[in-house]
């Protein structure tokens, strides 16, 4: 505890604090009067680390700050936003810096003070995914897709482990884009994002399918509205196709080894040129031309 000095507290000589001459403190015998000039202590600035773009918010906390005339982050000096009226923390915008670590201090009429560490492009959090879409795609591959989430910079995508290509990111680290791969048998895969901060997995997965059939021609390309007429479609991937007609399923439907040649016959239709649709599990395809019933 602080004693009066036997109640000359206030009376100068060796009294603290006191006006007179002496040992007192203050007093004018510091130089100016008053007390010592100090420097601020930092302790943290909050994040310790943002893009290399800036613009972001961050606190610098410390000790004595009510002084500081400006804030620098490795040299460059950063916008002062607001000041704590007790000296504890400035809220500055951080400037753009190339990345990498630098040092922050404040800056007071009478000298910096130390320096706390600020890094520039490092990820403070970990990403998130929200979902994808496409949810499916061929096993051949090349499906854009684009997953939601946040602190998605930097990131990697993989799908069961292959890395999609083409990944590219918004500003914001909350929207990625992409290319599926090939090389995965058909089935639902995992889909992980892979940042410098940390792995997620995008819930649901993407589902891969088979590949997406052709068709080339239908022969005959006529027949009567009242069905029954037997067709041959020419196309690749038919494996496993059912056919519509005018939006009504054929019959008899049945598909060679090679997935190249499909029979089938016609059902009841509409005079005139109907739409031929083939749909197999790794999609559909529509023969050019239609079937004209007469």
């Amino acid at each position: 505890m602080l004693a009066n000095d036997g109640g000359r507290l206030g009376q100068g000589g060796d009294g603290w604090p006191g006006p007179g001459p002496g040992p007192g403190w203050p007093g004018p015998g510091w130089p100016g009067g008053g007390f010592p000039p100090s420097t601020p202590l930092l302790l943290a600035v909050v994040p310790a680390s943002g893009p290399t773009a800036g613009g972001n918010i961050v606190l610098v906390v410390g000790l004595g700050l009510s002084s500081a005339t400006g804030v620098s982050f490795g040299g460059t000096p950063a916008t002062i936003l607001a000041r704590d009226p007790f000296g504890l923390a400035i809220a500055v915008t951080a400037p753009a810096h190339a990345a990498g670590t630098v040092p922050v201090t404040v800056i007071t009429p009478s000298g910096p003070s130390n320096a706390v560490n600020y890094t520039y492009g490092a990820l403070t959090l970990p990403p998130t995914a929200a979902s994808i879409n496409p949810t499916t795609g061929p096993v051949t591959g090349g499906t854009p897709f684009t997953i939601t989430g946040t602190n998605l910079a930097n990131a990697v995508v993989l799908f069961n482990g292959l890395p999609a290509t083409g990944v590219t990111v918004n500003p914001a680290g909350t929207s990625l884009t992409g290319i599926t791969p090939a090389g995965l048998a058909p089935g639902n895969v995992t889909v992980s994002v892979v940042t410098p901060a940390g792995i997620t997995t995008v819930p649901g997965g993407f589902t891969y399918t088979g590949v997406p059939p052709t068709a080339a021609s239908i022969t005959p390309a006529t027949g009567p509205a009242a069905g029954g007429t037997p067709f041959v479609i020419i196309g690749t991937g038919l494996t496993g196709g059912s056919v519509t007609i005018g939006g009504a399923a054929a019959t008899g439907v049945s598909v060679n080894a090679t997935g190249t040649l499909l029979v089938g016959i016609t059902p009841a239709g509409t005079v005139g040129v109907q739409p031929v649709v083939v749909t197999t599990a790794g999609g559909t395809a529509t023969v050019p031309g239609g079937f004209t019933y007469v």
